[in-house]
């Protein structure tokens, strides 16, 4: 059973499982290494991945739809990429300078947003429609409330009782986030959000479920310890630091990644990532064996009522899927 469950983020609609693993793995083995700690089977990582959902229905063209500015939507979506791209600007020039769109033709705006993100190495590799596809995608995340269900079903589904730490990269750190709250019954967990995009206002933020409340998110209740990593130039992850919105529980740790400051690898290879996991595996391992050691144990001969006095019986393996 799984100890560590990751969740991935947008743009990975045409990747499954298996294929991002073996990127997350090795990444994450990494940072646990460069942190001390001890070494995790593959058989002890699951990736909830919902990247097919976004997956676009057979049709003659080739991939991804031909998208171009006029195709971006007003609200949601043009204020998210306007967004990303003063963030890029900002981190990449340095100056601050404020940017003259006001009187700019909406479209105009959207393209000059474009050609700022196309051209910055943040979104180095992405082509155009790309971005606006992946734009679209945390739109419908949230805007789609069966979708929205949908994807977090596909994190219930690894989450089980074996399970000590759940990692997060971007939007997954909202389905992450939201699923959590979703089920109070699940056992203690560490949760880890990478380039986390939650403490994004009225976009992402103020569209949680449960909803916040006078700008203080809901404590997730399964979550006894959660560490959010952010690199400062990470454009995704506007809000560096979520504790003033989810709590002083939360530990905001800042890291450098490079030229890709939202690329999971540098994330995952971090010391910081690599001891906030550790720390989340010795703390449930530490829980499980105290409760153990409580636990009554019954005098030999005697089985209780699973099965007949002096019957041997092989629980099996833990079996039990939460959701």
């Amino acid at each position: 059973m799984s100890r560590v469950v990751l969740v991935h983020g947008i743009a990975q609609q045409f990747k499954g499982a298996q294929t991002l693993l073996g990127d997350w793995y090795p990444a994450l083995c990494d940072g646990i290494g460069l942190a001390g700690g001890p070494p995790v089977s593959p058989a002890q990582v699951a990736m909830a991945f919902y990247g097919d959902m976004f997956r676009p229905a057979g049709h003659r063209g080739l991939g991804i739809p031909e998208l171009d500015a006029g195709d971006v939507e007003e609200g949601f979506e043009r204020e998210l990429l306007l967004l990303w791209s003063e963030a890029v600007a900002d981190a990449e020039d340095g100056t601050g300078r404020p940017r003259a769109t006001a009187r700019m033709r909406a479209s105009d705006t959207v393209q000059r947003a474009l050609n700022v993100l196309s051209r910055s190495a943040f979104f180095a590799g992405l082509s155009e429609r790309l971005m606006i596809y992946s734009v679209r995608q945390v739109r419908r995340y949230f805007t789609e409330p069966e979708l929205r269900a949908r994807i977090q079903d596909r994190l219930v589904r690894e989450v089980t009782d074996r399970t000590e730490v759940i990692v997060a990269h971007s939007l997954g750190s909202v389905v992450a986030y939201e699923t959590l709250c979703r089920h109070p019954e699940w056992p203690d967990l560490t949760l880890v959000t990478l380039g986390s995009p939650l403490g994004i206002p009225r976009l992402v933020f103020d569209r949680l479920l449960p909803r916040p409340d006078a700008g203080s998110a809901r404590w997730p209740a399964p979550v006894r310890r959660w560490t959010n990593i952010a690199d400062r130039g990470d454009a995704v992850a506007l809000v560096k630091e979520l504790s003033p919105l989810f709590g002083s529980r939360v530990q905001d740790l800042a890291v450098h990644n490079g030229a890709k400051a939202h690329d999971v690898r540098p994330y995952l290879t971090a010391r910081a990532t690599g001891q906030a996991v550790t720390d989340g595996m010795k703390r449930s391992s530490s829980e499980r064996a105290e409760g153990a050691r409580r636990a009554p144990v019954a005098p030999p001969g005697v089985r209780g009522d699973a099965g007949d006095a002096g019957e041997a019986v092989d629980p099996g393996p833990a079996r039990s899927t939460y959701g």
